[in-house]
């Protein structure tokens, strides 16, 4: 079936449409089976994979030994299968980092995007229209027909099988958006998509994994646990994702570069994780030093007619 896709019209006035349904094909899915899937995904990640229950689904990230990190995922289950939803590209790159480690498990790591459609439901009548379709949604995830539901707040994420996609995709009214509409939802939430381009350049604290309950301190050893534990406990972290508005003249991307002015002239600050941009509207997460306060005013390099402030984020980084 060939899609017809809207573009968010929203990035200037902050105004999401009441039920913005968005085609979520910029994520894929990693799907982890066999007699010790789960065991082996458990001593690889930040969450805790064995206290994951049917109905949760999780943040987390894989790291390097060093501790910093080559993906930052979702993860749920589907029937018997543990999933991992990341970018596509991030996931064409880690893939094959963990896979090296699994031939000595009985596990399984396939690449299952293809198997599977992803659709994002938000807006103010999100819950009327899955409650429509789908009855009333309580838990963080659901067993729908041909698939899964995540419940992230007041958003849903639909992972169907395309066989249980196709039909509803026909039968649905309202407009279809494209992957940036769920971006735009996402830097404003704080969230972490890591870009291929970035792994093996922070540690989970740095883009905020302890404050949407992406790593556990409790669970056994993992891959990076003595950085990420350090840490925490030690401190040194001196790095945070921020969300930062703004305008810019040309398209915006993940290589390009954030500038600070200072007294004689600008210097290069942090680095761009995720951009959702509409005309010259601009909305993009990006890590920055830890102590660059709300309403700091950047810049893009090479745009001297761009600005952008920083914005609050919608969780607390205080440690308890």
């Amino acid at each position: 079936m060939t899609l017809s896709l809207s573009q968010p019209q929203w990035l200037a006035t902050d105004s999401t449409p009441a039920v913005m349904l968005s085609v979520l094909d910029h994520f894929g899915l990693m799907r982890v089976t066999g007699e010790q899937g789960r065991s082996f995904i458990h001593g690889q990640v930040t969450t805790d994979i064995s206290s994951l229950a049917n109905d949760q689904w999780r943040w987390g990230a894989h790291c390097d030994p060093k501790g910093k990190m080559l993906a930052a995922f979702r993860t749920f289950a589907i029937d018997d299968a543990l999933m991992l939803m990341m970018p596509k590209d991030t996931l064409a790159a880690d893939l094959p980092q963990l896979a090296k480690y699994a031939v000595f498990s009985k596990a399984e790591l396939t690449d299952a995007s293809e198997d599977f459609v992803i659709l994002g439901v938000a807006g103010t009548d999100a819950s009327q229209w899955i409650q429509d379709h789908f009855g009333e949604i309580n838990q963080e995830l659901s067993e729908i027909p041909g698939g899964v539901l995540l419940k992230d707040g007041e958003r849903y994420i639909m992972v169907l099988e395309q066989s249980a996609a196709q039909p509803l995709l026909g039968s649905i009214s309202e407009p279809l958006y494209s992957a940036t509409a769920w971006q735009a939802l996402d830097i404003k939430a704080g969230y972490p998509n890591i870009a291929a381009s970035h792994q093996g350049q922070f540690v989970p604290q740095m883009c905020n994994l302890q404050a949407i309950n992406g790593i556990s301190f409790e669970k056994g050893c993992y891959m990076g646990q003595e950085t990420i534990a350090r840490m925490k406990y030690r401190g040194g972290n001196k790095r945070a994702l921020y969300i930062i508005t703004g305008t810019a003249e040309s398209a915006v991307n993940t290589d390009s570069k954030l500038e600070i002015a200072i007294e004689d002239g600008f210097k290069k600050l942090g680095t761009i994780i995720e951009v959702a941009q509409q005309d010259n509207q601009v909305l993009l997460s990006a890590v920055l030093p830890n102590d660059t306060e709300i309403g700091t005013q950047l810049r893009i390099a090479d745009m001297p007619a761009s600005s952008l402030t920083i914005q609050a984020l919608p969780y607390s980084l205080d440690e308890a």
